[in-house]
């Protein structure tokens, strides 16, 4: 089986989109399986994280801000992919340092997370986009 989510961002952050997953496979009616997820886009990622403390959140964003600032910070002045604004090329670099795939067992009809885990897309770019992740649920 196969679907497409749509995630709709209002720039930088992470959103979660565990229970649309979950629902899709519980509507599926398969009982056990595979589910992999892969983002469609070149900068943002996927994430299984906690879902309890939005600050889990906050402080994942600005981490990765810290680490890979925008073009306009003096120590990212070498990059040379600027076209697209400042936000742009530190948003590759944090696709290509995080996942863009995931895989979750699934058993008797449910996604395998922990307790405080949930599924999420991390945006990187700071203006609004939509995004699309595909899902492959296999047996």
């Amino acid at each position: 089986m196969q679907t497409e989510f749509q995630i709709s961002t209002r720039g930088a952050g992470l959103y979660e989109f565990t229970q649309h997953v979950a629902q899709w496979v519980g509507a599926s009616g398969q009982r056990s399986g595979l589910l992999t997820l892969f983002v469609r886009h070149t900068s943002c990622s996927l994430l299984v994280q906690e879902n309890a403390d939005p600050e889990v959140q906050s402080d994942l964003q600005a981490f990765f801000h810290r680490l890979v600032p925008p073009t306009t910070d003096p120590a990212m002045s070498y990059l040379t992919h600027t076209y697209e604004g400042p936000d742009d090329m530190p948003a590759h670099i944090k696709a290509a340092m995080m996942p863009v795939s995931l895989s979750i067992p699934v058993t008797e009809g449910r996604l395998m997370l922990g307790t405080w885990q949930g599924i999420y897309m991390f945006e990187h770019r700071n203006a609004p986009h939509t995004r699309r992740v595909a899902a492959h649920l296999s047996a």
